[in-house]
This record gives structure tokens, C-alpha cells and sequence, in this order.
């Protein structure tokens, strides 16, 4: 990564006080991939979570799991794997059965502890991209190759796809590093160095598009569709968990969270506010609830964008036509990421739906396990929203906010 040219003016939002690394943007830097001894029954069923989803074993081993504090967990980079651990284990437990075995109730061993970490780092009690994504990566060897922390099943697959969503976050962070330099020469009235920031946020986002392409050789979608996206399915706008999730020790009532979804990323949250996009009501109040699954520091980065004075203004006022161009060029290879990633999901999720259904209705008479993948989300995100009127509807939105001639 190439250090910025402008060292003569202090950052307007110096990234690091929002735990957002030079290095790596949003990404957790150099996550932990192990827990102080004590911890080991977590980290052992963790380790194992595949095999004792597939042989249907896992609850049977949480049940047997002593309830531990995370009182000894020190800083937040142990915090952070402990929520990933903890939340890749509640995942498997809902959800090792399928849609149509779930269970009401996470027992206390496993809701207390992963309640108490939760609020320890200001994240919701269920696995989101924070886990998933930005703390679930290390160095697998001296090259620099890159191997997931926690898994689950999917195979190569799932592993895939977690590094490609990883490098899409990656190819972000000079995008990521243009946003205090754009506000800054927006607060100064300095056109020159706007555009430069503006080219070089145009081009992260370009480079996050042709990660996004990578998805295609990593990840097989029947594979995504029937095995990896019921483990990112939450309790919330959830036809197979309408009830939500009771978290023995926590409430007697039952909880109601969303899964994982690309929505939780907030770097296009940031570039959103940046270039002042504005969605309609109903994507963005959904928009508005998935900040609430992103780490408080980084969404506390998306309301100081928000707050801050708008760069899309200095470009109206200043009838610059190359600084409106670099701007244009920003929103368009937004919505361009947008577009693409609609062609990605309907490849991942709208085909292997209509496949799925076609092996169902061959193996309806094969037994009751055939052929189950699940219905309960096929046409919402794992985040509960109804994906394709919600992702064209923002990629619209997105193209509005081009500067006219």
C-alpha cells in the first residue's frame, strides 16, 4: 500500500481513532487465531465445527461445554475472536438440523458468554460481517497466502468465499484513505486536491468490482445456495425462525437478530455518505439497521461522514468540469459494484433457487432429506431484506446521484 502524499495538514477523521487501519481499512489487522488456554472448549469445538455439524454432534458438544466468563479475555483483539468463535458455534447450533430442525432456545453455556462479549465490543449476539469477514483471516504461510481463522461447511467454497468478500474489503482501503483528504479539501474550498481524492476513491472502487469477480472461481453456487447461506440466516424476517431466539440467562423473551449480510460492510455505507447518496425510505431505514451489526468505531465513522461538510456541494458550486467528471466517475463505478453485484447474486442465489426446486420436485419421492436446501429465504438476503427489489433499488438510487450538465 502506497502511503499518502500529504503529510503537511492532519487528517479532518484520523482513521486510527476509528479502529480503521492504513494497512487494512475496516479489516481487523493481524486477527488472533488462538485464545489463552482456558478458552480451549471454545476453541476446540470451534476447530471441529464442520465434522460436528455434519455428523450432527454439535449440540450434543455445546451441551456438554462448561459455561465460561469472558472476564479473563483481555483487549480487543481477544474479544474479537471470541465473537467469532462464539458466534460461528451458535450458528451451527441453530442451524445444524436445517430450516425445519431448528431450536428456540440457545442454552446458557453458550448465550451467557457470548451475550457478555457482545456488549463488551458493542456488536449484536449473532454472527455478522464483522466475524465472518473482517476478523476471520490470517497469513497461512511466508507468501502471504490467506486462509480463514473459523469455518463451517461448504469446503473450499465457504473458504472462498470468505477471501474473495475479504479481498473486495481490501481493494477498498485506498478509497477508504481518500475519504478525510476529500472532506478536508472540501472544508478548504481546494479543488485540486479534491479531485485527486475523488480519482483515487473512483478507483478503489473499481478494484473492488474486479475482486468481486474472483467469486466466480472460488465459490461453486449450488454449493453456496444448499450448504453455506443457511449458516448466515438470523432469527429476524425469518420464516424459519419467526419466533426469534430466546438466550437462556440473557431474557426470558425471545431475541430477534438478522444474519449476515454485505449490508454490515461499511465501506460502501462511507462512500455512500461521501458522495451523499440517497437511497429511498424503506432500503434505507434497512440500511440504517444493518449499521447497528458494524463495530460502534466504524459506525461512528459513517455518522462523521454524514455530519461532515459535503464535497458534492464544492463540486456544484465550483463548475469545474473535471472535478465534476472525477466525482461522476466515483458514483458511476458505484453503481457500476452495485450492478455487478446484482449479476452475482442472481447467479448465486436466484439460479440455484430455480435449481434447487427442480432437484426437489425430481427427488420428491426419494425420502424426506432429499434434495434440502432451503426455502425459508429464497428471495431475501440473509439480512431479511427482499434482495432483488432492495439491490436494484439501491443501484438506482446510486445512478441518480450523477451530477447533471
Amino acid at each position: 500500500m502506497e502511503g499518502s502524499a500529504d503529510t503537511e495538514e492532519p487528517p479532518l477523521l484520523p482513521l486510527s481513532s476509528f479502529h480503521i487501519s492504513e494497512e487494512f481499512g475496516f479489516l481487523l489487522p493481524h486477527p488472533l487465531t488462538e485464545l489463552p488456554a482456558s478458552y480451549s472448549p471454545w476453541m476446540d469445538i470451534a476447530h471441529e465445527l464442520p465434522q460436528l455439524i455434519t455428523s450432527h454432534q454439535l449440540r450434543s458438544r455445546v451441551h456438554q461445554m462448561p459455561q465460561l466468563s469472558p472476564q479473563q479475555l483481555r483487549g480487543r483483539e481477544e474479544l474479537h475472536l471470541a465473537h467469532l468463535v462464539l458466534s460461528f458455534i451458535t450458528m451451527g447450533y441453530v442451524w445444524q438440523e436445517g430450516e425445519e430442525g431448528t431450536v428456540q432456545v440457545l442454552p446458557r453455556n453458550l448465550a451467557v458468554p457470548f451475550w457478555e462479549v457482545s456488549q463488551a465490543l458493542g456488536l449484536p449476539p449473532i454472527l455478522s460481517h464483522a466475524d465472518f469477514v473482517l476478523a476471520n483471516w490470517r497469513r497461512k504461510d511466508p507468501n502471504g497466502n490467506l486462509d480463514t481463522i473459523i469455518t463451517l461447511p461448504g469446503g473450499e467454497s465457504l473458504r472462498g468465499f470468505i477471501l474473495v468478500t475479504l479481498l473486495v474489503e481490501k481493494a477498498a482501503v485506498p478509497g477508504i484513505k481518500a475519504i478525510p483528504r476529500a472532506l478536508g479539501a472540501t472544508l478548504q474550498g481546494d479543488e485540486e486536491s479534491l479531485h485527486r481524492a475523488l480519482e483515487e476513491l473512483a478507483g478503489a472502487i473499481e478494484a473492488m468490482r474486479e475482486a468481486l469477480r474472483r467469486m466466480h472461481d472460488y465459490v461453486d453456487p449450488e454449493v453456496f445456495y444448499s450448504v453455506i447461506r443457511i449458516f448466515l440466516s438470523g432469527w429476524k424476517d425469518n420464516p424459519a425462525m419467526a419466533h426469534g431466539l430466546v438466550y437462556e440467562g440473557v431474557s426470558p423473551e425471545a431475541l430477534a437478530f438478522s444474519g449476515g449480510s454485505a449490508a454490515q460492510s461499511t465501506v460502501l455505507h462511507a462512500f455512500d455518505e461521501l458522495l451523499g447518496i440517497c437511497h429511498r425510505q424503506d432500503c434505507a431505514s434497512f440500511l440504517h439497521r444493518m449499521r447497528e451489526y458494524m463495530p460502534p468505531a466504524h459506525r461512528a465513522f459513517v455518522e462523521q461522514i454524514r455530519g461532515a461538510v459535503s464535497p458534492r456541494r464544492l463540486v456544484l458550486s465550483s463548475g469545474n468540469p473535471r472535478l465534476c467528471a472525477a466525482f461522476n466517475r466515483c458514483v458511476s463505478a458505484l453503481a457500476e459494484l452495485r450492478s455487478y453485484h446484482i449479476t452475482v447474486v442472481t447467479k448465486y442465489i436466484a439460479v440455484a433457487a430455480a435449481k434447487a426446486k427442480a432437484r426437489r420436485a425430481e427427488l420428491s419421492g426419494a425420502g424426506p432429506a432429499a434434495g434440502k436446501a432451503p426455502l425459508a429465504l429464497e428471495d431475501k438476503g440473509t439480512g431479511g431484506s427482499h434482495i432483488f427489489s432492495f439491490l436494484k433499488s439501491i443501484r438506482d438510487t446510486t445512478r441518480e446521484g450523477m451530477i447533471r450538465a
